[in-house]
């Protein structure tokens, strides 16, 4: 899977470079007897419809002609959502200031799953404060503890 992976990541990135979009993530995975090929776009001000329908149908033709992919899937192209994921440098430096929602190979503190704000990013690590009961705690967390980090949407 990860080699589909690594060829749509090929094919779709000079597309959203000429596009001036960012290409956040791609999953290939099996959702009961169908294939999803997920592609996830952004850019600093959001994209449209259109714009996906452009990466859709640019990469369709890029797979069509190389073929990467032996199973029959759905192609989909979207953006990442106000959940957005954290995977590359760049996310976590822009995220800073923001409310994260993190989740960490081994537990740090006792816990493995921590959600607030992201007070800073350098050195690759993370500086998150978060509440416990009514306290307010900070975790420092190495990224290469890190097994899954996204945006999290807070709703006070």
């Amino acid at each position: 899977m990860s080699k589909v992976v690594e060829t749509v990541e090929q094919l779709v990135t000079p597309i959203t470079e000429e596009l001036d979009l960012e290409l956040v993530d791609i999953e290939y995975v099996k959702e009961g007897k169908n294939w999803f090929l997920r592609v996830y776009i952004d850019k600093e001000t959001g994209v449209d419809i259109e714009e996906c329908g452009m990466v859709s149908e640019r990469l369709s033709e890029k797979l069509d002609e190389t073929d990467p992919i032996p199973y029959n899937y759905f192609l989909e192209v979207s953006s990442p959502g106000a959940e957005r994921p954290l995977k590359k440098i760049r996310d976590y430096e822009r995220a800073v200031g923001k409310r994260v929602h993190v989740k960490t190979y081994e537990p740090i503190d006792g816990e493995k799953t921590f959600e607030g704000t992201l007070l800073s990013f350098e050195q690759e690590e993370l500086v998150i404060e978060y509440l416990v009961k009514t306290r307010k705690k900070q975790v420092t967390i190495p990224l290469e503890k890190i097994a899954k980090a996204r945006l999290a949407v807070s709703f006070s």
